[in-house]
């Protein structure tokens, strides 16, 4: 089957034009970009790893298609449908600007005879090929289950089929929808814009499609029967839902949709139509002009006029810390990697916010809230920690190295200030304000201290062999094995911000509690700096990240046996 499928693959490839795969390969291979990245960097093996990732999710969702597709149909329909729409986006979100041509595109590929229409169709199949890459790892296994267990109660013979047939059809619709309408707004900016504004547009944008995917897939409300989808309070929600629209494109080729659902599934068709000839229309017309403009324009560089805050004083740190801020505000590789994360530190802020906002009066500190709010620390602080690893530019990688005239300790305690005050000291400001509601203020104020505390803790361990300054030493994905570290991450997130949580939900009550608990995050702070500040003292800043050499043998070594004369010179000797 594999060879059948490869001989199909390699006939199918040797079929399109010469140009085509390789544009198409190189666009492919540069879903990251290169300057980030080490010289031995392995990017078809990171990007494995993540599929890995997905193909884990699938086998869970696999196992709740098992337990829940008969008795709750609708809403696992809709959480898988959700779940997929909210990758799609955040892979397009990802790769936002991969479907326009960058300055080095049209240096290398203007002289040469290819047409824009080429590079262009190039760079749309190679982030279509991302997609159908985590549309097959995300519902292989699901959709075989759900097609076994719901092909079973059809009354005719290709029950299995039609579900399968259905459950794909309806993913890849969405999958379409989603990903044509972001094309479409990206397009119609590009071609109603100047090139400088497009530039400063399409950051805001990006930006906030992060926010906005990952903020309605955790607030949108799950009806999980027909009488709920039926009933009229439901019909605005369902009629602004694309989530919804698509879980009836699923029950429509099923043949399981309510006659009075029909006009929700109709609606899918016509959006899922106008956003794709949007997106087809738009982008070749944009796509034209910006071959055009973008040798003309130059991209956003720091402006010569304007207000130009520069603190005097404060030293190094202060560098570091208007470093690494300028570097996050410029760089759009960083703010997306940054808003991956603080998107879901968003999503729990609103979800907190709304149960605060419907709560009638002042009520105690919940044990949600508690959970809430560390896990958004814990988020922050390590997904900043996450992006200080990447470097913003070749240039400022040379610019440290041959300028670095302090000791290394310095840096490190430099960045140990910059992660906090960016990370840990926002979060405390913001479950101050989310916690208005809540009665008495000893305990807001106790828990707003035990945060502190975490934050500290969190800040030391995050800094854990860390010598490297914030978004300067060279990246190399593959190194580390993904599936490992995300799922052991999130396993150990759950579990300890559920334990941390309860524990001082109790301690806000005795005293007692309260004060052990903090002696001992104290101590984990306290051994956790010794440490850091210790390695600091003999470290060297880290620039490139480089694989150990290794020297593999085959155990084929002879060591061959002395001679007599050699036996004889070494008696002598």
């Amino acid at each position: 089957m594999r060879r059948l499928i490869a001989a199909l693959g390699k006939t199918i490839g040797d079929r399109l034009p010469m140009q085509f795969r390789v544009l198409h390969r190189q666009f492919l291979l540069r879903v990251i970009d290169l300057e980030a990245l080490s010289i031995e960097a392995d990017i078809p093996r990171f990007l494995g790893q993540f599929a890995g990732v997905l193909i884990m999710i699938s086998f869970l969702h696999a196992f709740a298609v098992y337990v829940a597709i008969v008795q709750y149909p609708w809403r696992l329909e809709h959480y898988l449908i959700s779940t997929m729409m909210l990758v799609a986006g955040l892979v397009t979100v990802v790769g936002w600007d991969a479907i326009f041509p960058d300055r080095r595109d049209i240096m290398v590929l203007a002289p040469l005879p290819i047409r824009p229409t080429v590079i262009l169709i190039a760079k749309v199949c190679a982030s279509a090929t991302l997609l159908g890459i985590a549309i097959l790892a995300l519902n292989t296994a699901p959709a075989l289950v759900a097609s076994l267990l719901l092909g079973g109660l059809h009354t005719t013979a290709f029950g299995f089929f039609q579900v399968l047939a259905a459950y794909a059809i309806a993913m890849l619709a969405a999958t379409l929808f989603l990903y044509c309408t972001v094309l479409t707004v990206q397009g119609i900016a590009a071609l109603l814009l100047p090139r400088k504004a497009f530039l400063v547009f399409s950051s805001i944008l990006q930006l906030g499609a992060f926010a906005l995917f990952v903020s309605v897939y955790f607030l949108e409300p799950a009806l999980g029967t027909v009488p709920e989808l039926l009933a009229p309070s439901s019909r605005p929600v369902l009629a602004v839902s694309p989530q919804f629209w698509f879980t009836c494109v699923f029950n429509q080729l099923n043949g399981t949709l309510p006659p009075e659902l029909s006009w929700l599934a109709i609606r899918a068709w016509i959006a899922l139509s106008a956003v794709v000839l949007g997106a087809a229309v738009s982008l070749l017309l944009s796509y034209l002009r910006t071959m055009k403009k973008t040798i003309e324009a130059p991209d956003l560089v720091p402006g010569a006029s304007g207000l130009h805050f520069t603190p005097r004083r404060g030293g190094l740190r202060t560098a570091i810390a208007l470093f690494s801020l300028r570097s996050i505000l410029r760089s759009r590789q960083h703010r997306v990697a940054l808003a991956f994360f603080l998107a879901i530190v968003f999503a729990i802020g609103l979800t907190c916010l709304r149960r605060e906002l419907f709560t009638p009066g002042h009520e105690p500190v919940p044990s949600d809230f508690l959970i809430s709010t560390l896990m958004m620390l814990s988020l922050t602080v390590f997904g900043l920690r996450a992006v200080f690893a990447l470097p913003i530019s070749l240039k400022a990688n040379w610019l440290l190295q041959l300028t670095q005239l302090r000791p290394t300790a310095k840096y490190i305690a430099a960045t140990r200030t910059t992660l906090f005050a960016f990370a840990a000291a926002p979060v405390l400001i913001v479950t101050a304000l989310l916690a208005l509601n809540y009665r008495p203020w000893q305990h807001i104020a106790a828990h707003i201290l035990m945060l502190a505390l975490f934050g500290l803790l969190f800040v030391e361990l995050a800094l854990v062999r860390f010598d490297k300054v914030p978004f300067t030493c060279s990246w190399m994905p593959g190194k580390a094995n993904v599936q490992v570290i995300f799922w052991g991450a999130v396993f150990i997130w759950i579990i300890f911000g559920a334990l941390a949580g309860m524990y001082e939900h109790s301690a806000l009550h005795h005293p007692s509690q309260f004060v052990i608990m903090a002696a001992v995050l104290l101590a984990f702070t306290a051994a956790t700096a010794s440490y850091n500040r210790a390695r600091a003292r003999t470290a060297t800043l880290d620039f490139e990240d480089q694989a150990p050499e290794l020297i593999t043998t085959l155990g084929l070594l002879v060591i061959p046996e002395p001679r007599a004369d050699d036996i004889s010179k070494s008696k002598m000797g």
